[in-house]
C-alpha cells in the first residue's frame, strides 16, 4: 500500500453530548458522566482531551473541537480551562441528535475554517488505560485516513460481551512501520454485527475474528461530508444550514436552532458505516485493532471493572466501611455508608438519592430515570449542587413557602441583575466579601453581615475579592421555582 507524502493536520473531535442514564444517580441530565471524575482526579472529558497531548505524534495536532449540549457549555469551558486547553471550537447543540449529526457539524466547522483535515472522533465518556497503545493505534489510523480510508477502532474482546456491537474483520492491510515497536493491525471491515446473544458472543470470542465496536473513528472531513450526503442527505442538509447560519457567541459557536431541529437523529454506524460495507464492493472502511484497556463505562459494573480494586474485587470511594464483601462497588458522596456481607452489588449514595442494584440488573437503572421523568421529578435532571458560570448553589433545606441555599461565587464573578415576582431573599455572608446591588444602592458586606432583598426589587450579587464568596440564602414566598427570575443584564450572555 502506498501512502501519501503530504502531511495533513489532525483535528481531534470530542463528542460530549451523552447523558449517561445507566450511571444514575451520579450522572444526570445537567451533569452527565463525561463531566465526572469517575476514575482518577480528572473528568472523563479532560482525560479524553489530554490523552493526545504528550508530543508522541509525528504529525501536526490541532486544538480539540468539542461538540456539547448547550446546557453544559459553561461546565465544558471551565473543565478545558482547568487543564489549560483552548478548544479550537466549542459547538453547542440545542438538543441531542446522536453522533452522526454531531460529527457532521464538526466536519462542516473544520471545512468552514478552510482546511480538509483528518478528524479523530472520540466520545468524551470512554476510559482508556494504556495511553501508549491508544496513541500507536491513532498513528496507524492516521496513515490510513491520509490514504482516504474511513477508519474505525475495534476493541480486542476480553470476554463474551452481549452489550456491545461487533465488527467482523476481513483481509488484513499492510501498515508502514513507524517508530513505535508495536504496530496495531488493520483490517478491511467485513461486516458490522448487532449486539449478540451469549452463545454468539462466546463464539466471537473463541474465533478471534471479531472486535468490539468502540464508536471512535478517523477520516478526512471532506470524505465524511461526501458519505453522509450520499447515505443520509437530510442530516447533511440540516447540519450544513445549521453551521452556515450559526454565529459565534464569545467562546461558543451557536448553530441555527431551527435548522438543526429538522435534523434526523442517527448514529455514525447506522447512518454511514454499515451502509459502506454493504453497498460498495471496494468500500473504504477499515478497522484498527485496539488493545488498550478500553471501557465505555456504560453501566456501574463497567466502572467497577475499569477501576483499581482491593484483593476481594471491591472498589470503594468516600466515607465507607466494607466488611466480608466481594466484587462490590460502594460510592459515598455525602454521608458514611457501611456494607457488610455484600456480593456483586453496586451502592451509590448522593445527597438526594441512593441506588442499590445487583450487577446483573445494572442495565435497568435507566428504568428509574424513565420513572422519574414520568413522575415530573427532578432527580434525573440535576443534583442538589447546581453549577453556574459564576460558581454554584446547593439546596440545603426546603419546605412550604421557604428554601435555604448555600451559594458560592467565584472571585471576580457576579450573578445576573435580576428580580423576582414571587419571593423575597435574605443573604448572610459566611465567607469572603459580597458587593450587593439593590435597585440604585450598592453596599459591601463581610462575614457575619446580612441583607434583605424584598420582592420585586432589582438586585445583583458580586464577589469583588480574590477568594470564593459563600453566602446562605433564605428564600420565602408563594413560589420558589428557578423560573421566577426576570433577568435584566448578564455577563455570560444568558439574557434572552
Amino acid at each position: 500500500m502506498q501512502f501519501k507524502d503530504n502531511t495533513m493536520r489532525l483535528q481531534p473531535v470530542v463528542l460530549s453530548g451523552g447523558s449517561g442514564t445507566r450511571l444514575w444517580p451520579l450522572s444526570r441530565e445537567h451533569f452527565p458522566k463525561q463531566l465526572l471524575p469517575l476514575v482518577g482526579s480528572r473528568t472523563m472529558l479532560q482525560n479524553t482531551v489530554t490523552r493526545l497531548n504528550d508530543g508522541f505524534f509525528k504529525f501536526p495536532l490541532l486544538s480539540p473541537l468539542v461538540v456539547c449540549n448547550e446546557e453544559h457549555r459553561f461546565l465544558v469551558a471551565e473543565q478545558m480551562r482547568q487543564i489549560e486547553v483552548i478548544p479550537r471550537q466549542l459547538i453547542l447543540e440545542p438538543f441531542g441528535r446522536n453522533t452522526a449529526p454531531a460529527l457532521t457539524l464538526a466536519a462542516f466547522s473544520a471545512l468552514e475554517a478552510g482546511e480538509d483535515c483528518i478528524l479523530l472522533v472520540m466520545p468524551a465518556d470512554h476510559i482508556i488505560a494504556d495511553i501508549p497503545a491508544f496513541q500507536a493505534a491513532v498513528q496507524t489510523g492516521y496513515q490510513l485516513a491520509q490514504n482516504n480510508h474511513v477508519v474505525t477502532f475495534g476493541i480486542v474482546p476480553t470476554r463474551a460481551e452481549t452489550g456491545y456491537g461487533y465488527i467482523e474483520m476481513g483481509q488484513p492491510l499492510p501498515i508502514m512501520a513507524m517508530d513505535s515497536a508495536s504496530i496495531p493491525k488493520a483490517f478491511r471491515i467485513k461486516a458490522f454485527v448487532e449486539k449478540p446473544d451469549q452463545e454468539t458472543a462466546q463464539n466471537y470470542l473463541q474465533s478471534a475474528n471479531h472486535l468490539w465496536n468502540s464508536g471512535m473513528f478517523m477520516l478526512r472531513a471532506s470524505i465524511w461530508i461526501k458519505e453522509i450526503a450520499a447515505h443520509a442527505s437530510e442530516i447533511e442538509r440540516a447540519c450544513h444550514q445549521a453551521i452556515t447560519e450559526g454565529s459565534q457567541d464569545g467562546d461558543f459557536f451557536r448553530i441555527k436552532h431551527a435548522a438543526f431541529e429538522t435534523c434526523p437523529s442517527n448514529s455514525i454506524d447506522y447512518a454511514v458505516m454499515e451502509k459502506l460495507t454493504t453497498e460498495k464492493e471496494n468500500h473504504p472502511s477499515v478497522v484498527v485493532s485496539l488493545d488498550a484497556g478500553w471501557s465505555d463505562v456504560g453501566a456501574w459494573p463497567s466502572l467497577l471493572e475499569a477501576s483499581p480494586r482491593d484483593q476481594d474485587g471491591n472498589m470503594a470511594r468516600g466515607d465507607v466501611y466494607l466488611e466480608n464483601s466481594r466484587n462490590t462497588l460502594l460510592l459515598a458522596e455525602h454521608r458514611m455508608v457501611a456494607g457488610i456481607g455484600l456480593k456483586d452489588l453496586m451502592v451509590i449514595e448522593t445527597s438526594d438519592a441512593v441506588l442499590v442494584v445487583h450487577k446483573e440488573h445494572a442495565q435497568h437503572v435507566k428504568n428509574v430515570v424513565s420513572q422519574l421523568k414520568e413522575a415530573g421529578r427532578e432527580e434525573h435532571i440535576k443534583h442538589r449542587k447546581v453549577y453556574r458560570p459564576w460558581g454554584c448553589y446547593e439546596s440545603i433545606d426546603y419546605g412550604t413557602r421557604f428554601q435555604v441555599k448555600r451559594i458560592t461565587v467565584n472571585p471576580g464573578a457576579s450573578l445576573s441583575l435580576q428580580m423576582h415576582h414571587h419571593r423575597a431573599e435574605h443573604w448572610i455572608v459566611v465567607k469572603g466579601t459580597a458587593r450587593i446591588i439593590r435597585d440604585n444602592e450598592t453596599t459591601l458586606l463581610s462575614e457575619n453581615q446580612s441583607t434583605y432583598i424584598p420582592l420585586g426589587v432589582k438586585h445583583r450579587l458580586e464577589n469583588p475579592g480574590k477568594l470564593p464568596l459563600e453566602i446562605i440564602e433564605v428564600q420565602s414566598g408563594s413560589y420558589l421555582g428557578e423560573d421566577d427570575i426576570v433577568c435584566f443584564e448578564d455577563h455570560y450572555g444568558r439574557v434572552g
